[in-house]
């Protein structure tokens, strides 16, 4: 079923709205949040949270890009639930990717995130956009549907070091491109 089609469903308050979604995007969903919790039963009631999130989202919210805007909610719920399970201590790989890109984002003071983190994301977009699909893909899967190097390399048929080098590379080069934009790191 098309998206806007799906989200009529839902601005109709129609429960078959949530089985659409969950048709079309449960997979997606559930990738992500198994990404970030590593653990197939939290990804399950990550999925479900998406769900019953969207459900109070739309209306009045009509997103225009669907999938993204579920993508959005599933990052969040599972950052909640990896903060609520991992209270008194840290998942080091997850750590690590997030420290990865310290070097070429920083963060500001509160007042100023919220227009900061719009440009910055669109300054990344714009990034992304210039590069060969392959780093993008790459990228993407180890920082917004936080893959494992090993995951990342068995999906697309790269060695683990292609793959370090790939991500390195592409850090740097975000790096400079943000310098080059007046992004302050």
């Amino acid at each position: 079923m098309e998206d806007e089609k799906i989200i009529n469903l839902y601005f109709e308050r129609n429960e078959n709205a949530i089985v659409q979604t969950a048709s079309k995007y449960g997979r997606m969903i559930r990738s992500i949040a198994y990404g970030i919790v590593k653990n197939y039963s939290d990804s399950e009631e990550c999925e479900n949270d998406t769900y019953h999130i969207t459900w109070n989202k739309i209306p009045p919210a009509k997103p225009k890009y669907f999938s993204a805007f579920l993508g959005r909610i599933a990052r969040n719920v599972s950052f909640n639930k990896y903060d609520y399970n991992h209270a008194d201590k840290r998942n080091p790989e997850f750590e690590v990717s997030l420290s990865e890109l310290e070097s070429c984002i920083s963060t500001g003071n509160i007042t100023e995130q919220s227009y900061d983190s719009k440009t910055l994301a669109k300054h990344i977009s714009n990034f992304l956009r210039k590069n060969s699909a392959t780093k993008r893909i790459v990228f993407i899967r180890k920082y917004w549907y936080c893959d494992s190097i090993s995951q990342i390399s068995k999906e697309y048929g790269f060695s683990e070091s292609k793959v370090k080098s790939m991500l390195m590379r592409t850090r740097n080069d975000l790096r400079k491109y943000l310098e080059r934009q007046g992004v302050h790191i």
